[in-house]
């Protein structure tokens, strides 16, 4: 007898491709919410391992909503579209301010496999030693450990909601085996748990886990559409440059004209071509300082 492997990018018959039971089931307890979110998690874990799916590309969106909500976290007015300008309108001199730099924060974390190292890249203000403590505080199961590693953040420097949640993210993955940081938990935590404790704090994560993995499978079954759709029209531009241009789309959430390897004005054009493709859209809705992406 021969089974067929379950496709976890589209199976199940739901847009997300989550088991419906694991969406439409209503858990109250911290046994049952922890059940429900492992399984999502686990269906996680099965997408991430395809190849097909551009994983840079889905860590820099993911980062992005993440951003967004440490943003929203701290009372800024900020959203997505002004945090992509923030980064990818900066001039050489410019500052980001503190949203974008919230944003250049999350969008270097989720860049390099994960390491001490990498993360004080990250976080340039937190000591590469106090990064390594906060790390060794989460011991345990995944969730365990991204919930142990927020509360000893948390206690030590109650405003620093970046690195809680970047640390904690890492934490989470390692535990899971994953080379790099996944945002999941800024995005999927409400404001009233970020200063929960023990297990309030856990069934606060494995209500943010189980939401933000559902949203980051059907993330990435759209992000996979995409780049397939991207790179099957790649062979028809003709402009030097353009295979390169065409990585740059695939591994980041939004490129300004001006950042592609071409002359301007080449830039521009190859970038109308690829939204009368279909292969990317245009993002700001402006007539100029204008953003792409897949």
């Amino acid at each position: 007898m021969t089974f067929t492997r379950p496709d976890h990018l589209s199976a199940f018959g739901t847009q997300s491709g989550i088991p419906s039971w694991i969406t439409s089931t209503r858990a109250e307890t911290l046994e049952d919410v922890a059940f429900f979110s492992g399984a999502a998690l686990s269906h996680l874990h099965f997408v991430l391992c395809r190849e097909e799916v551009p994983h840079a590309l889905l860590r820099d969106r993911l980062a992005l909503r993440a951003a967004e909500a440490c943003v929203a976290f701290s009372g800024r007015p900020e959203r997505t579209a002004e945090l992509r300008d923030a980064i990818h309108l900066l001039r050489p001199g410019d500052l980001p301010g503190p949203a974008g730099e919230t944003c250049l924060a999350w969008r270097r974390a989720v860049e390099r496999p994960v390491s001490v190292k990498a993360l004080a890249r990250a976080l340039p203000h937190v000591e590469a030693s106090r990064i390594a403590s906060w790390l060794d505080a989460g011991p345990g199961t995944p969730v365990t450990s991204a919930a142990m590693v927020l509360e000893a953040v948390w206690t030590e420097a109650p405003r620093a909601d970046v690195p809680a949640f970047i640390l904690a993210d890492a934490a989470l993955g390692q535990a899971l085996g994953w080379t790099h940081v996944v945002p999941l938990l800024a995005a999927g935590l409400k404001r009233a748990d970020l200063r929960k404790q023990g297990d309030d704090l856990r069934l606060a994560c494995h209500r943010a886990l189980l939401a933000s993995a559902v949203e980051a499978v059907r993330l990435s079954a759209y992000l996979t559409r995409r780049t397939a759709h991207l790179k099957a029209v790649a062979p028809r531009l003709r402009a030097k440059g353009a295979g390169e241009a065409v990585e740059m789309f695939l591994t980041r959430d939004a490129v300004a004209p001006t950042a592609l390897p071409l002359p301007d004005r080449a830039a521009r054009r190859l970038c109308d071509r690829l939204v009368d493709l279909g292969a990317v859209r245009e993002l700001t809705g402006r007539d100029t300082f204008r953003l792409y992406g897949v």
